[in-house]
Order: structure tokens, then C-alpha cells, then sequence
């Protein structure tokens, strides 16, 4: 897959993980269209950036996505390259009495795996045109070995890598390839509730996206989920046990 002189769209790209690949691929000569819900991080990305475009939009919104959508077809018909990388991960332990964890559920499936198939489906016309084209999902380790402690945050994840799955088997013999990015924690300010400041910088998940889309490897584990993928082949309670120290 060629990184360069590419057309992309990154959900949450005003910050964290979505700023480090928006600057990254803006560099190496690519537009990029950056989409969030707070219109002051998207316009101070793109002030930092160069060949960074924004537009404003909630992922769980139809109504925005539509527009989103339209907007993409009419300003940047040359897109050619979805990041889906816009998430929401909420802390909380399942047996304490008012944890919310349906609220919380819903809105980490809306945010990491509904938002996701809706965006696709409407941008997979307009990819399906390109010469070269590329669906790119941002999972996590915790889609491989559930974390406890977002055990509602992980099984969005998980479905998210089944999905991914099953998109890149559809369309094997399309234009159009499918890769899924499996960071670690990473330190950032999504990140912050659950510990990020131990994480890798989030620059690392954009360099090895941008490595792994050169090379066509289209599951990347990213940092320490290469080995805790390769652990729960061998040993999943061991892996688990690592995931929950």
C-alpha cells in the first residue's frame, strides 16, 4: 500500500493517537482530513499542521455522518484511505452497586464498533472507485486479552476485531485492503482514567501504522501486544493474568 499522495480521513484526529498519524501522513505528502466533535482541538491541529483539512462531527451522530459523508464526496473526492480511530474507553467495575455499566456499554459500542460499520459503509462506495484504497480500524490488546477494569471498553474492541475480520475476507478481492491496529496502552488524554501516563507515546502507533500499511501487514500489534498476542496463543489465563496485574 503506497503512503504516499493518499487522500485520508481520520476520525478523532484532533488529538492523541488521530494527531500523531495526521502529522505523520501530512508529511509524507498526503491530505488529510481530520473529524472530531470539538471544533477549537480540531483547529488547533490543523494550525499546527500542514495539508491538514478539519471537519466537525460526532461519529454517533447519522445526522453529522451524513453530512460528513457528503461533504467528503463533494471537498475531497479523492479520498481514498479511512482511519477509524475515534474512541471512548469509561473505567468502571461491574459488581459496584450505580457503576453504569449499561450507559457505559452503550457508549463505548456506539463510539468504538457502531460508529465504525456506519462510516464504512457509507465511504465504501466512494474507496471502492480508487485505484488503491484501505480501510484502517484502531483496536487495541484489549480486543485480544480482556482488561478487567474496561471489561465493557474491551468487548467493543473485541467485536471491532471481529468485524475487521470479516470486512477484509469481503473484500479480498476488492481494491480495497483492511488493516486493524492493536496499540497498547498509550499516553495520551483519552487515556488519562485508566493509567495512560505509562503508555507508549502515541507517535509510536503512527509509526508503525505507517510502516505496516507500506509493508501490507494488516494486523499490527503495536509495542507490547506482540507478545501478549503471542502469550495468549500459548498460555490465555498467563496472558490474562499479565493483562490484570
Amino acid at each position: 500500500m503506497k503512503t504516499t499522495n493518499n487522500t485520508i480521513l481520520i476520525t478523532g484526529g484532533g488529538s492523541g493517537i488521530g494527531y500523531e498519524m495526521a502529522k505523520l501522513f501530512s508529511e509524507n505528502n498526503n491530505t488529510v482530513i481530520i473529524t472530531g466533535r470539538n471544533e477549537k482541538r480540531l483547529q488547533e491541529a490543523v494550525s499546527k499542521l500542514n495539508n491538514v483539512h478539519y471537519i466537525v462531527s460526532d461519529v454517533t451522530n447519522e445526522n453529522e455522518i451524513d453530512s460528513l459523508v457528503e461533504k467528503v464526496k463533494s471537498e475531497y473526492p479523492n479520498l481514498n484511505i479511512l482511519i477509524n480511530n475515534a474512541g471512548r474507553a469509561i473505567l468502571h467495575d461491574l459488581t459496584q452497586e450505580n457503576a453504569n455499566a449499561f450507559e457505559s456499554a452503550l457508549d463505548e459500542i456506539s463510539t468504538n464498533y457502531l460508529s465504525v460499520i456506519r462510516l464504512t459503509e457509507k465511504l465504501l462506495p466512494v474507496l471502492s472507485k480508487k485505484d488503491e484504497a484501505a480501510v484502517v480500524n484502531i483496536s487495541s490488546v484489549a480486543a485480544l486479552v480482556a482488561s478487567h477494569k474496561l471489561s465493557t471498553y474491551s468487548a467493543s474492541k473485541a467485536a471491532l476485531h471481529s468485524y475487521t475480520q470479516s470486512l477484509r475476507h469481503f473484500l479480498k478481492d476488492s481494491k480495497i485492503k483492511v488493516f486493524e491496529v492493536m496499540p497498547p496502552l498509550v499516553n495520551t488524554e483519552f487515556s488519562k482514567e485508566i493509567g495512560g501516563e505509562k503508555g507508549i507515546h502515541p507517535n509510536v502507533v503512527a509509526n508503525d501504522l505507517f510502516n505496516g500499511l507500506s509493508n501490507n501487514r494488516f494486523e499490527i500489534h503495536v509495542g507490547d501486544t506482540a507478545a501478549i498476542y503471542q502469550l495468549s496463543l500459548t498460555s490465555p489465563k498467563e496472558a490474562y493474568d499479565l493483562m490484570n496485574n
